[in-house]
């Protein structure tokens, strides 16, 4: 029997219909679309604004569509796994609402929090699943309604960031496709330069800290960009070159959207021309934990069996990491 990888072999994502532009920011805070543009690449953003929909009610859109694409019922799902940062509550878990939402019975699951490398942190945690033998399909997912958490007076933070969720769906392959290898990593002593400060058990609610807005992201801009164009770049590097994989190799750089700086400056260590980079941020700002499987589903119809992608992120925490999937179908095709 050949040696079992995790291959995806379904993907969906859904943002909201609202678009909030750097037009729209200018109003807002002091800012202009000319700085947003040359400090960060965005020109627009979506936002949940819809009453009382919440990060599970975009995952239901997305993962019903992909449901529907692979052509299998919520019941068949074993696992989900949800990257967010953005869960509807404290607990339970937004993988738990979501099962209940779109009637996942016989699915158990968890959300999983490393900020803006959620989705990869997720995707490598689901593959393990798969390749254990004890699972066989694994709903991964990365999004997040970050306008919940954002502070539209601070012009360091509400520039950058919009609403949106992705999913994939993993199953059993034993051709060689799919999760090959990943380099993750987590340092804590970034904690203090993006986070948000209060509503945690260190410094739960109070009014002090609403009236501080001490529940909106912060952010040390400066820091943050320094130590992610480092450290998104080395590890993608080090992917290349410890799967022996040069640069005519790469079929696709699938980069985490924080800054377009860091996503040039990351595709330029690998020695990869923008051509080969799948850029969405334009459009969708940073969207956390949903950037990575947004651009898979924006880019979908482009892949093709046996293309090599090199999956980066860096997030809050500090966490980063880089993964090398050989893609398992052609989006022509009805299966892999």
């Amino acid at each position: 029997m050949n040696k079992i990888t995790a291959a995806i072999t379904c993907l969906h994502g859904y943002v909201p219909p609202d678009i909030l532009t750097n037009a729209d920011l200018e109003k807002m805070v002091d800012t202009s679309d000319e700085w947003i543009m040359t400090r960060t690449g965005i020109k627009e953003r979506r936002i949940q604004k819809e009453p009382g929909k919440a990060t599970s009610d975009m995952a239901v859109e997305a993962v019903n569509g992909l449901l529907k694409k692979r052509g299998i019922s919520a019941e068949e799902i074993d696992l989900i796994i949800f990257a967010t940062i953005t869960g509807d509550m404290i607990f339970p878990s937004s993988a738990c609402v979501l099962a209940d939402k779109i009637g996942a019975k016989n699915a158990w699951g968890y959300d999983l929090s490393a900020a803006c490398s959620g989705f990869l942190f997720a995707l490598e945690t689901g593959a393990t699943f798969i390749q254990s033998g004890k699972y066989k399909k694994v709903v991964v997912i990365g999004g997040d309604k970050m306008s919940s958490i954002i502070d539209y007076t601070d012009r360091n933070t509400c520039i950058i960031f919009g609403d949106g969720l992705g999913c994939v769906l993993l199953e059993p392959n034993e051709e060689g496709y799919g999760v090959r290898d990943s380099i993750l990593k987590i340092d804590g002593s970034g904690r203090h330069y993006l986070y948000q400060k209060a509503g945690g058990s260190l410094k739960p609610p109070t009014h002090e800290t609403i009236d501080a807005r001490e529940h909106y992201v912060f952010q040390d801009g400066k820091t943050v960009f320094k130590f992610a164009v480092t450290n998104m770049a080395e590890v993608s590097a080090n992917i290349m070159e410890r799967n022996n994989l040069t640069s005519e190799d790469v079929t696709w750089l699938v980069p985490h959207q924080a800054n377009l700086r860091i996503i040039d400056a990351t595709a330029e260590r690998m020695g990869l021309g923008r051509d080969k980079v799948m850029i969405n941020i334009d459009h969708f700002g940073n969207t956390t934990n949903g950037t990575l499987p947004l651009l898979l589903w924006e880019w979908e119809s482009k892949l093709k069996k046996g293309d090599n992608l090199i999956l980066s992120a860096f997030g809050g925490g500090f966490t980063w990491g880089a993964m090398y999937i050989k893609w398992a179908y052609d989006a022509s095709a009805s299966a892999y």
